[in-house]
C-alpha cells in the first residue's frame, strides 16, 4: 500500500462505534465502496485463489483431514471475515500453526474415521468461535498480550518443530503412526530405517521445497502454486499416478450446512483443543492486525478483531471446516496484488467455490508428498530464531524459559504446550513481584537525593534513619520478604534505629495480606522502640490503607517526600547532620 491508499482509507467517513453496524465493518466499507478499487480487487482475489487452494488442501491434510475440508473452510470464513472483520485485506482461512493443535484433537479420537474426524475438528471450531466472540464482546482483547515475546517464540518453535514432524513421512513417501511429535519422529526414523522412502515421492517432495525457498527468497511470487502446478507435471510426465501417492478427485460442490455433533466421551478434547486454538489465533491476528493497521494509519480494535474471527470460525463449523487464523503468508499476497478491500478475499473464494463446482478433477494428481513441502515449508516461517540469539544475549533466563515452552509444546503436545506457555507466563509476571529489588538509600556527597547504598557504598546514612525502598506492589507473594528484608536492612544499619522510612513510590499496591504483615511490623518496631514511616506512597494506596482500618495507625507518618521525612526526622531527634550538598537534605 502507498501513501495515496492510505489517504483513500483516512478520508472514508469513521465506522459507527455502536449498534449493530459497529460489528459489521464490511456493510459499513460496501457503502462507501469505490469503483476505482474494483479492478485491484479483483487482480487480488485472483492472485489469492492461486495461493489458497494448495495452501488449504495441504493444511487440512497437516491436520489429520481430508484435502477437501481445507477448501471449505477456506471459503467461509473469508465471506463472514468480509462482513465482520475491521481490517481491510486480512487474509482469515486455515493455518499451519493450528493445524498441530487440530491433529493433536483429531488424530488419537477419530481411529481413521474421516467423517469422525471432521465432526471432532468442527466442534473444535465451534469452541474456537464462540471463545473469540465472548472474549470481544466482553472486551478482553488484552487477553493476547499475557503471553510475553520470549514465550511466544518458544511456543512457535515448538508448532513449528511438531508441525514439520508431523509432514516427514508424507515427505519421504510413507506412513508413520503416533499420537505424539515424539513418538511421530521415532516411527519416522524407524521408517527410514526400514527402508520405507519412496525415491520418486522424496525427489517431489524436495523439488518442491526447492521451488518455494527460490521463490520466496528471491521474487514476490508466492512458491506454493508453482511448486504445486510442477509436482503435478511431474506425476503426469513420469507416470507417477500407480507409484506415489495423489490427493484424488475432490467431491464436487459445496456441503449443506451440518451442526458438528461431538460425543461427550470426547467433548473435553475438543473444548480444550477449540480454546488453545482461539487463544493462539485471536494472538496471531492481533499482531497482524496490528502491523497492518500501522502501515495503513488506521485504528485498530482487538475486540472488534475478536468477534469477526469469532464469527468466521462459528460458520466454518456448520460447513464442515475446522478452526481457522490470519495468515501472515497468504494476506502480504493481496497487498503485493494491490488490494484495496475486504473485495479481494470475496472474489478468491468465490474462485474457489467456482473451482469446486465446476473443476474439482484439476487437482487429482497432486502428490501427497507436494502438499507435505508445502506444509513444511510454511512450518520453517514459523520460526523465530535471530530475535531468540538477541534475548540470549541481553536477557539469558528468559531465553531459557523460550527454550523450555519449545520442549513442552513437542514433548507434550501442542494443547499442553500452550497452558504451560500460559504458567511459564503467569510464573515470569510474578517472580519480578515475588523477589522484587529493594534498596537502602544514603546521601552521596555532590549528587542530590538519595541512593542504593549497594551502588554508591561511599553513601551516608543518618543516624538512626533507614530509608528503604521496596520496587514492587506489597501484596501476599512478596508480604514475609518484604518483612525479611526491612528487618535485615534494620539489623544492618550502623547504630540503633528509630525510624524505618518506607519509599513507596514504587508501590502502587497492597493487599489484605501485606497490609497484616506491615500492622505487625508496626507493632514489632514499636516494641523496639522505632517507628514505621512511609514517604511517597500513593493516593490509591492510601485509600486501601483507610479500608484496611490503617490509615489512623500511620498519621503522622506519611509524608509527601523522603526529604520531608528525612528534615521531619532530623528535626524531632535534634541530630546535629550535616550534609555536604548547599541547603541541607532535601
Amino acid at each position: 500500500m502507498n501513501q495515496t491508499d492510505n489517504a483513500r482509507y483516512s478520508d472514508l467517513p469513521p465506522s459507527p462505534d455502536r449498534g449493530p453496524l459497529a460489528w459489521m465493518p464490511g456493510l459499513h466499507l460496501a457503502r462507501h465502496y469505490r469503483t476505482e478499487w474494483l479492478g485491484a480487487d479483483i487482480m487480488a482475489g485472483l492472485a489469492l485463489a492461486a495461493v489458497l487452494v494448495p495452501v488449504g488442501i495441504a493444511y487440512a491434510v497437516a491436520a489429520g483431514l481430508a484435502g477437501i475440508y481445507g477448501l471449505y473452510a477456506t471459503i467461509v470464513p473469508l465471506l463472514v471475515y468480509a462482513l465482520f472483520g475491521p481490517s481491510r485485506i486480512l487474509v482469515v482461512a486455515p493455518d499451519s500453526a493450528l493445524a498441530a493443535i487440530i491433529l493433536a484433537v483429531v488424530l488419537p479420537l477419530a481411529h481413521g474415521e474421516p467423517d469422525r474426524a471432521i465432526v471432532l475438528a468442527g466442534g473444535m471450531a465451534l469452541v474456537a468461535g464462540l471463545t473469540c466472540v465472548v472474549v470481544g464482546v466482553a472486551r478482553l482483547g488484552f487477553v493476547s498480550e499475557l503471553l510475553s515475546k520470549p514465550i511466544r517464540y518458544g511456543y512457535m518453535n515448538g508448532i513449528a518443530l511438531t508441525v514439520m514432524i508431523s509432514q516427514f513421512p508424507a515427505l519421504f513417501g510413507f506412513q508413520a503412526g503416533g499420537a505424539s511429535a515424539p513418538e511421530r519422529f521415532m516411527a519416522f526414523a524407524q521408517g527410514l530405517w526400514d527402508g520405507a522412502t519412496m525415491p520418486w515421492a522424496l525427489a517431489v517432495g524436495v523439488g518442491c521445497l526447492a521451488v518455494m525457498d527460490v521463490l520466496n527468497r528471491y521474487s514476490r511470487v508466492p512458491g506454493a502454486l508453482p511448486a504445486v502446478v510442477l509436482a503435478i507435471l511431474a506425476v503426469f510426465a513420469f507416470g507417477l499416478e500407480t507409484q506415489i501417492a495423489v490427493l484424488g478427485e475432490l467431491p464436487r460442490g459445496f456441503p449443506m450446512p451440518a451442526f458438528p455433533l461431538v460425543g461427550w466421551a470426547d467433548l473435553g478434547a475438543v473444548i480444550a483443543g477449540g480454546m488453545a486454538a482461539a487463544f493462539l489465533a485471536f494472538a496471531e491476528t492481533s499482531i497482524l492486525s496490528r502491523s497492518y493497521a500501522t502501515r495503513l494509519g488506521q485504528p485498530v480494535d482487538p475486540n472488534k478483531e475478536a468477534v469477526a474471527l469469532g464469527a468466521a470460525n462459528l460458520a466454518t463449523a456448520f460447513f464442515q471446516g475446522f478452526p481457522v487464523s490470519s495468515s501472515a503468508s497468504r494476506t502480504p499476497v493481496v497487498e503485493a496484488a494491490g488490494g484495496q478491500t475486504q473485495l479481494a478475499c470475496v472474489v478468491g473464494a468465490l474462485v474457489v467455490a467456482v473451482l469446486l463446482v465446476l473443476a474439482p478433477g484439476l487437482l487429482r494428481n497432486l502428490p501427497d508428498a507436494a502438499l507435505a513441502a508445502v506444509v513444511i515449508s510454511a512450518a520453517t516461517q514459523l520460526f523465530i530464531l535471530r530475535d531468540l540469539k538477541r534475548i540470549y544475549r541481553i536477557q539469558r533466563w528468559e531465553f531459557w524459559l523460550s527454550i523450555a515452552c519449545s520442549v513442552g509444546v513437542v514433548a507434550l503436545g501442542p494443547i499442553p504446550g500452550i497452558g504451560l506457555a500460559i504458567v511459564i507466563a503467569v510464573i515470569e509476571f510474578l517472580w519480578d513481584g515475588w523477589r522484587p529489588h529493594f534498596a537502602v538509600l544514603g546521601r552521596v556527597n555532590q549528587l542530590k537525593g538519595y541512593h542504593d547504598l549497594k551502588r554508591y557504598p561511599e553513601a551516608r546514612q543518618i543516624p538512626g534513619l533507614v530509608l528503604f525502598r521496596w520496587d514492587a506492589p506489597l501484596f501476599f507473594a512478596n508480604a514475609e520478604w518484604f518483612h525479611r528484608s526491612a528487618v535485615d536492612a534494620l539489623n544492618a544499619a550502623p547504630r540503633p534505629v528509630s525510624w524505618l522510612v518506607v519509599a513507596a513510590e514504587p508501590v502502587t499496591s497492597i493487599d489484605v495480606t501485606a497490609a497484616d504483615m506491615l500492622k505487625e511490623f508496626d507493632d514489632e518496631l514499636k516494641a523496639r522502640g522505632a517507628r514505621l514511616c512511609f514517604a511517597e506512597m500513593k493516593d490509591p494506596v492510601k485509600d486501601k490503607l483507610r479500608r484496611f482500618g490503617l490509615f489512623e495507625r500511620f498519621d503522622g507518618y506519611l509524608f509527601p517526600t523522603i526529604g520531608v521525612a528525612v528534615n521531619t526526622y532530623v528535626a524531632a531527634n535534634d541530630i546535629d547532620w550535616i550534609d555536604w550538598e548547599e541547603g541541607g537534605p532535601h
